[in-house]
């Protein structure tokens, strides 16, 4: 990150440290935050996410110098804690991605969907729940490469606020340069210099071409036409079986007729819905008809 946010900003200005803590997250506690998150993003923690729900959430608890997680649930959840919920949920949901993730979905666009587009319509896509912005920024690279002056549109969006912003950003960190394409390196990304060293800068008119918008999967999709492709992938393996059917029943309407559906490699829409069939694994086509 290039600037600390909020109080944690606050912090560092005034030399302060966190405070170290001796609070274990408990049964009864982690019961607690797994109903909070499920109520807000639809997201299910099994008793395996308690070492990571107490990871995540340590820092919070040290920074506020509270003795327990239940002290940091009560704060979170009363009528002043909004700020540090929207915090908590950020810290909750963030995924890793990685540029080029899942290659087949981006040879797919290259060899089908871009080559039976319409002539002069362009093409529209949808990359939901797209964390920190690294699958927009590859869909964008290789639609800018592939179809010219014909018009074409990233749209991306995150239930996390600070999440969209440090993708917007289009700075990432140098680590992720091998996941790029070198042709694509060359032409969209830029070596950071300066307070910028070790970060890698995806180049303006690339950046300015995708569209982040904040949007929970579990809340009615907002109006935003018909998409050729829509990306919802790795996210659903957090959802429960019925709220995997509610999120996708949500996004297909958005779906062109012909559209493709794509899911990440280890998930299934088998009896999640029957409106799209599966033409390659983790790719499904809505019918024409």
């Amino acid at each position: 990150m290039l600037e600390a946010t909020g109080q944690r900003r606050t912090a560092i200005l005034r030399g302060g440290h966190f405070p170290a803590t001796d609070a274990v997250l408990n049964d009864q506690e982690f019961a607690q935050f797994c109903g909070l998150i499920y109520r807000i993003a639809g997201i299910s923690m099994s008793a395996a996410k308690k070492p990571l729900i107490s990871s995540r959430l340590a820092k919070r608890v040290k920074f506020h110098q509270l003795a327990s997680y239940g002290d940091y649930y009560r704060m979170i959840t009363s009528a002043t804690g909004l700020d540090e919920l929207q915090i908590a949920v950020d810290s909750l949901t963030t995924n890793e991605t990685h540029f080029f993730r899942e290659p087949k979905h981006f040879d797919f666009l290259r060899q089908r969907v871009i080559p039976s587009r319409q002539a002069g319509r362009g093409l529209r896509v949808w990359s939901a729940a797209c964390s920190s912005g690294e699958e927009p920024y590859s869909i964008a690279m290789l639609f800018d490469e592939l179809m010219g002056s014909e018009p074409w549109e990233v749209v991306a969006s995150d239930i996390s606020s600070r999440i969209l912003d440090r993708a917007r950003s289009g700075l990432f960190p140098m680590e992720r340069m091998p996941e790029i394409p070198k042709p694509y390196l060359s032409r969209y990304c830029l070596k950071g210099t300066g307070e910028y060293d070790g970060s890698l800068l995806i180049e303006k008119n690339l950046r300015e071409r995708v569209r982040f918008m904040p949007h929970n999967l579990t809340e009615i999709a907002p109006k935003l036409g018909l998409f050729d492709v829509i990306f919802l992938r790795n996210v659903m393996i957090y959802f429960d079986a019925e709220t995997k059917r509610q999120v996708v029943s949500r996004l297909l309407p958005l779906l062109r007729p012909g559209g493709y559906f794509l899911v990440g490699h280890s998930e299934t829409l088998n009896g999640v819905t029957d409106a799209v069939k599966l033409v390659q694994p983790a790719v499904y086509q809505k019918p024409n008809g």
